[in-house]
């Protein structure tokens, strides 16, 4: 029924979906660009509706009832984000205790513009040996999805590069244009 309820909402939206759900048990799914909390709830609807169940990272102060039930029936994970890089090993933790989760996280870590995107997915990811997919929120063409699969080296820094281009040669719009910003080092 959920599902049923979400494509709808997608079509009411005016969203078209592209992808469907990731096709491996476990990945990190890059949410770009995140310049709305508009985006939160449509990555939700836009999952639910292909057949998906994703996870987000949300801070443990929500998981109080009756609000706890409900995120965590949306995909919410608690964590402690006072704990700095420890973040990362709850997260690494989550992947190993669980046979399936696809993890929306967004680099920008904020809804505003910033010239410096975070790497803890990229910590994530090579740790626990987890794929990333590049999703997209694009609100000048009104499609939401995933499309590529991006392979992570050493190097942070060149990787969000690559990955803050691909973005931009795609065209990917928020929607509050504003609040984008792929990097000072691209033009």
């Amino acid at each position: 029924m959920v599902r049923i309820i979400c494509k709808l909402l997608l079509r009411i939206f005016g969203f078209k979906a592209v992808g469907g759900v990731i096709p491996e048990p476990k990945a990190i799914v890059l949410g770009i660009p995140h310049t709305s909390n508009w985006d939160f709830i449509l990555s939700f609807v836009y999952y639910r509706a292909v057949g998906g169940k994703s996870n987000t990272m949300v801070k443990k102060e929500f998981f109080v009832w009756p609000l706890g039930y409900f995120v965590r029936w949306m995909g919410g994970i608690p964590v402690d984000r006072s704990k700095g890089a420890s973040l990362v090993k709850q997260i690494i933790s989550e992947f190993e205790k669980r046979e399936v989760m696809h993890l929306a996280i967004a680099p920008e870590g904020t809804r505003k513009p910033v010239a410096k995107w975070k790497g803890g997915f990229h910590t994530i990811a090579r740790t626990a040996n987890i794929p990333v997919y590049m999703a997209f929120f694009d609100w000048g063409r009104k499609r939401i999805g995933y499309t590529d699969k991006i392979e992570l080296t050493d190097d942070l820094q060149a990787d969000l590069k690559r990955i803050r281009q691909w973005y931009k040669d795609h065209g990917i719009v928020g929607k509050n244009p504003e609040g984008m910003n792929y990097g000072n080092d691209l033009d």
